[in-house]
């Protein structure tokens, strides 16, 4: 704390010194872990990160029609905006985007399967632009089965590749570089509650167990709601 390291660093390096001594506490190498009765600060309250739609709304258009590179396939750009289209309209995990295939999209229904957390499977709905996005994009790559989304060399794109081409188009757009595929996430669930969604619906797109999990995105928008307040009323 005097090195001022942030609650979450503490609390994770003190996790991995409780697991080592009691690793060796277990072989008998140790008489007790001196650690054990060690109380950590809680950790501190945090609002995620969103944009604002204006934001989302310059970062989707970044992706263009040319190639990126002479040894780029043409249709790559049109994947990268059906990326970030998808991340937007249905709040996808990282890797939950990752790991579909293209039996998980379903362009009858509007509906995307996606397999969560805690190998829990949940239909969540994509939304029209993102429907075009990838049915142009899956037009241009030829890609009828297996991974949805695919690399030059046709094999899965990988999570690293995916943060990768986010970054490079947050940079174009002039967004904060700080930006990844999770705030999309804050960003849906966010302009979902200020236009009037319900806290259950929310929680069960996002995929939380809990409703906990979900409730801090109430606090973003509360508090919106107060710096309006705080600006317009001539008696706040």
């Amino acid at each position: 704390m005097k090195r001022d390291r942030s609650r979450a660093t503490i609390r994770l390096s003190f996790a991995a010194l409780r697991s080592f001594y009691h690793h060796l506490s277990e072989r008998n190498l140790i008489a007790s872990n001196p650690l054990k009765l060690v109380s950590l600060p809680k950790l501190e309250k945090k609002l995620p990160q969103f944009l604002t739609v204006p934001q989302v709304t310059a970062l989707m258009e970044k992706p263009t029609s040319k190639q990126k590179s002479k040894q780029a396939p043409e249709w790559m750009a049109a994947r990268d905006a059906a990326i970030l289209e998808l991340f937007y309209s249905s709040g996808l995990r990282l890797a939950e985007l990752a790991s579909l295939d293209v039996r998980d999209f379903d362009p009858i229904g509007e509906t995307v399967r996606v397999m969560g957390k805690g190998s829990r499977e949940r239909i969540v709905p994509v939304g029209s632009l993102a429907l075009e996005a990838i049915s142009r994009y899956r037009h241009q790559a030829n890609v009828q089965s297996g991974p949805l989304f695919i690399n030059k060399s046709r094999k899965r794109l990988g999570h690293r590749s995916i943060w990768l081409l986010l970054k490079t188009y947050v940079r174009e757009a002039g967004l904060p570089a700080t930006l990844s595929p999770h705030k999309l996430r804050h960003s849906f669930a966010t302009h979902l509650l200020d236009n009037g969604a319900d806290l259950r619906s929310v929680q069960s797109l996002l995929g939380h167990a809990s409703l906990t999990t979900t409730q801090i995105y109430t606090h973003v928008t509360t508090e919106r709601l107060k710096r309006a307040y705080d600006a317009a009323h001539p008696r706040a």
